[in-house]
Order: C-alpha cells, then sequence, then structure tokens
C-alpha cells in the first residue's frame, strides 16, 4: 500500500500505539489501514455416493480439480457465498448445508470454510470459472490433480468421516513449514 485510501496521501509502515503490528497509517488523516484475512466459502456437494468437482478455469492452479469455492463478498454470510460459488462455477443449487471444515492458511492470510450440502438435483455444468465439473466416486478422485491442499484435506476427511458416519467439524491450519499434519 503507497497511498491512503482515505485521504490519497502517502502512507507509512509502524506499529500505532496500542498495538502489536506492524500497520500502514496515515500521518495526514491519521487513519490506521488495517489488513485482515480473506474467507474462502465452499462446498462439497454429494449426489448419492459421488462428489461434485470443478476443474479450474482460472489461475491459480488452472486445470486442477477443486471444490466449487471462492471468496466472500461483501454483503453476504459464509453459506451465501458457498451457494453462490457453486451455483457460479458449477450452475448447481446444493440444500441442507452443514459446517464441515475450517482450515486457516496464514501464509497467504487466508482461511478456507467447506460445507458438507447435498445437489438439489444432478444437474451442472461448467461455469464461467471452470473448463469441466463432474461427479466422483471415492477411488475416482484425482488426487494428484487436486488444485489446493485444504480441498485435499477436507476430501481425505469426508470421505474418512462417511465411512463411520460421524462428521465432526474439522478445524486446521496449513503452514508451509513443517510439514502438513493430518487430523
Amino acid at each position: 500500500m503507497k497511498f491512503c485510501s482515505n485521504c490519497g496521501k502517502q502512507v507509512i509502515q509502524r506499529i500505532p500505539e496500542g498495538d502489536s503490528r506492524l500497520r500502514y497509517v496515515c500521518e495526514h488523516c491519521d487513519t490506521i489501514h488495517y489488513q485482515n484475512p480473506n474467507i474462502v466459502a465452499g462446498v462439497v456437494p454429494v449426489w448419492g455416493e459421488k462428489v461434485l468437482l470443478c476443474r479450474r478455469a482460472i489461475e491459480p492452479r488452472m486445470g486442477y480439480w477443486t471444490l466449487p469455492a471462492g471468496f466472500m463478498e461483501n454483503g453476504e454470510s459464509v453459506e451465501q457465498a458457498a451457494r453462490r460459488e457453486t451455483l457460479e462455477e458449477a450452475c448447481a443449487e446444493v440444500e441442507d448445508l452443514q459446517l464441515y471444515s475450517m482450515i486457516d492458511v496464514p501464509h497467504i492470510n487466508q482461511v478456507h470454510i467447506f460445507y458438507r450440502s447435498n445437489l438439489v438435483k444432478p444437474e451442472y455444468a461448467a461455469g464461467i470459472e471452470s473448463l469441466e465439473v463432474k461427479l466422483f466416486d471415492e477411488a475416482d478422485i484425482p488426487w494428484s490433480e487436486l488444485a489446493f491442499n485444504t480441498v485435499r484435506r477436507t476430501l481425505e476427511c469426508f470421505f474418512r468421516d462417511r465411512r463411520h458416519q460421524d462428521f465432526q467439524v474439522r478445524t486446521d491450519c496449513l503452514s508451509v513449514t513443517p510439514p502438513l499434519k493430518t487430523l
């Protein structure tokens, strides 16, 4: 950040009084510019024994498979964002959303939140951000072609939990180092 979004003057970085973190501060209008993590909201959409995945048409990780998910917008709830992203990326409607996983990704300032859900009907298509959309049995999941570790972790937990029919809310924190731990 170079300029204040409030007055347009140049900002500096310093730790404001009473704070403990380096922030962008405008010394002209005394505005402190807080930067907070982005929320990624998505779903694990299920039809029968299959899970719906989307092949990404955009970067990052274009061509790789993911759960329908994306950045939450201002003015919407996390659940609303998850439903919207599923409609945008997979042209699919979901119901019975149950909070399932929340994974912190601090090295990129994100929190990924996924809901378990059912497809309203087995109707779906590639949205503008997807090359293709497909239902997968667990045995057919393209594990080596998954776009993100948060998606991998959520799917691993989902299939393990489904075998026992014991779905708990999963939380985790992915960091660059040390290597990822298993839940």
